[in-house]
C-alpha cells in the first residue's frame, strides 16, 4: 500500500449565532471538503420543500437502486422498499446515512444530480458564496467544496430558519423505521454543557469535521472544525473554541434573525413566490383546509420573506416591550431559552368591554320598501337634495372570545408557540391578542379578541392542521 494519508487542512470558524458576528477564524475561507457536514443542506432543503407543501413528514418514499447502494454510513434502505419521509429526515440528521440522504434529494427532486442543483442555489441564496454541492451525501466528489465559514452560516441557518425541527439534531437516539439510530455527536452533546448539535462529517479526503452548537444562558455560539486529526482531537478541539466563543461574545445582544432566503423567477427552487412547486411527482397535501362549496376562499398565506419580516418584527416588539419592564440592570441569568435574547414577556392586558358598535351606511334617495310589523324602527336622518344616512347601533360582534393551544413547559415555549401559529394563520388572527396565562404548573398559550364565530373557525382550521385548539368564552 502508499505512504501515509496527507493531512487535511485544518479550518476553523467560531460565530456568535445571535448577531453572525464572527468571534474566532483560521483558514475559513478555504474550500475544502466538506464530507457529511453536507447533509446539513440536504436537511435544510428537506424543511424547506416541507414548508413549502412539496412534500410531507408522512409522504411515503420508494427507495431507488441507487439511493440503496450508497456506502457505509447506511439506514440499510433496500431498493424498492416504502419508508415514510420522517425516517429519512432522522437517519440523515441522527446516523448520518448516506443512503437515506440519497433517498431524501431524489423525493424532493427526481434525481440527486438535480436535489444537488438544488442545494447550490440555496446555498447562493443563504449567502453561503464558496459552496458548491454535487450530491446529498458528501461523500468525496470532484467540484463537492466548501468552506468553514460556510458551513457555520449553514448551522446558523438551521437554528434560525427551521427551529420546530432543530431538536433533532440533539437526539442521542430515534426510531428511524427499520431501525433504531444512534447519533453520531453523542459524545460531545454529553461532554459539553449546553451542546444541542449539529452534524459530523469524516473522509479519508476531508478529515474530521464538525458544525456545533451550544446555548448558555442568553448566549449562542456556533463553532466549526474542518481537517481534525481524529474523533477525539476534533471533539476537544470544538471544545476549546466554543469556550473561547463564549469568553468574547457579549452577555447580552441585539438579535439579527435572519430572513428566509429568496430565489430568482427561473431558479426552480420554489421559493420566489412561495408556491407550491412538485419536483418529486409526490401530490403534497393542502396546508389549509378546502372550502366547502359557497364559501369564501381563505386568505393566501403571505410570501415567506414577509412572514419572516413579521418575525423579526414580532420578535423586536416583543424585546422592546420586556426591557422597558425589566427593573434596574442586574446579573443576567441563566435562561432555558432557544432565542438568544428572550426575556419574559409581560402579560397582555385584559380586553376593555365591547361597546356598541355603530355601522354607517350611505344610500341614494330610492323607495323604501314596506318595513316588518317586529323590526326595529331606524334612525333616518334625511334632508332635501341629500344622501339618506341610517344609523343604528349593534351589540353584536362581542370580541371575548378565544382560542386556547394548551398548557406549554415554559413561558417562553408558549410565546414561541403563538409566534408561530399566528405567523402560519395570518389571516385567521392578525387582529387577535396573544397571552401566556400561567395556571396549574404551566404556561398556556392563547390568543384573545375573537368573536363566538372567529374562535370557533380559527379552532376548526388548527385541529385541521392537527395543532390542539379549544375555543372558550368570556367566563373563562
Amino acid at each position: 500500500m502508499g505512504g501515509a494519508l496527507k493531512a487535511a487542512p485544518y479550518a476553523a470558524m467560531v460565530m456568535d449565532a445571535r448577531t453572525g458576528e464572527v468571534l474566532h477564524s483560521r483558514n475559513a475561507d478555504t474550500r475544502l471538503h466538506p464530507a457529511s457536514l453536507t447533509k446539513m443542506m440536504t436537511l435544510y432543503v428537506a424543511f424547506e420543500a416541507i414548508r413549502l407543501g412539496e412534500i410531507t413528514l408522512d409522504t411515503p418514499v420508494r427507495i431507488s437502486q441507487h439511493a440503496a447502494s450508497e456506502p457505509p454510513s447506511r439506514l440499510g434502505l433496500r431498493a424498492g422498499s416504502t419508508i415514510r419521509f420522517r425516517y429519512l429526515i432522522r437517519a440523515a440528521a441522527i446516523r448520518s446515512a448516506n443512503d437515506a440522504a440519497t433517498a431524501i434529494g431524489e423525493a424532493i427532486s427526481g434525481s440527486e444530480a438535480a436535489f444537488a442543483q438544488r442545494m447550490t442555489r440555496t446555498a447562493q441564496a443563504l449567502g453561503m458564496t464558496r459552496t458548491t454541492f454535487r450530491n446529498a451525501h458528501g461523500l468525496t466528489q470532484e467540484g463537492h467544496l466548501s468552506t468553514a465559514s460556510d458551513m457555520t452560516i449553514m448551522g446558523r441557518r438551521l437554528f434560525y430558519d427551521y427551529p420546530q425541527y432543530y431538536n433533532i439534531f440533539s437526539r442521542r437516539q430515534d426510531d428511524a423505521g427499520i431501525a433504531t439510530v444512534r447519533n453520531t455527536n453523542r459524545a460531545l452533546l454529553e461532554a459539553y454543557r449546553g451542546a444541542d448539535g449539529i452534524k459530523t462529517g469524516y473522509t479519508r479526503a476531508a478529515g474530521f469535521n464538525l458544525v456545533a452548537s451550544a446555548e448558555r444562558g442568553n448566549v449562542r455560539v456556533i463553532a466549526t472544525v474542518f481537517g481534525g486529526q481524529s474523533t477525539a482531537w476534533r471533539n476537544q478541539r470544538i471544545m476549546e473554541l466554543m469556550d473561547m466563543g463564549f469568553a468574547r461574545a457579549p452577555a447580552r445582544a441585539t438579535e439579527r434573525r435572519p430572513a428566509l432566503p429568496t430565489y430568482g423567477p427561473n431558479s426552480g427552487a420554489g421559493a420566489s413566490t412561495g408556491e407550491t412547486v412538485l419536483t418529486s411527482g409526490v401530490m403534497s397535501q393542502s396546508l389549509r383546509p378546502t372550502p366547502r362549496p359557497g364559501t369564501t376562499q381563505a386568505p393566501r398565506a403571505p410570501e415567506p420573506a414577509l412572514l419572516a419580516a413579521i418575525e423579526a418584527a414580532v420578535g423586536e416588539a416583543i424585546q422592546a416591550a420586556a426591557t422597558e419592564a425589566q427593573p434596574a440592570p442586574q446579573a443576567a441569568p441563566d435562561l432555558p431559552s432557544t432565542s438568544a435574547d428572550a426575556e419574559p414577556v409581560p402579560a397582555i392586558q385584559p380586553l376593555p368591554r365591547p361597546q356598541a358598535q355603530v355601522e354607517t351606511a350611505v344610500t341614494q334617495s330610492l323607495p323604501i320598501p314596506p318595513r316588518p310589523a317586529d323590526a326595529p324602527e331606524p334612525i333616518i336622518v334625511a334632508g332635501p337634495l341629500e344622501p339618506e344616512v341610517i344609523t343604528r347601533a349593534s351589540s353584536s360582534g362581542s370580541r371575548l372570545f378565544g382560542v386556547s393551544l394548551g398548557p406549554q413547559p415554559s413561558h417562553h415555549a408558549a410565546e414561541r408557540l403563538l409566534l408561530r401559529t399566528a405567523l402560519s394563520e395570518i389571516g385567521t388572527f392578525d387582529q387577535a391578542l396573544r397571552r401566556v396565562v400561567q395556571r396549574n404548573g404551566g404556561y398556556e398559550a392563547r390568543f384573545q379578541g375573537l368573536t363566538e364565530d372567529q374562535a370557533a373557525r380559527a379552532c376548526a382550521r388548527l385541529t385541521a392542521r392537527a395543532i390542539p385548539c379549544e375555543p372558550f368564552g368570556p367566563a373563562s
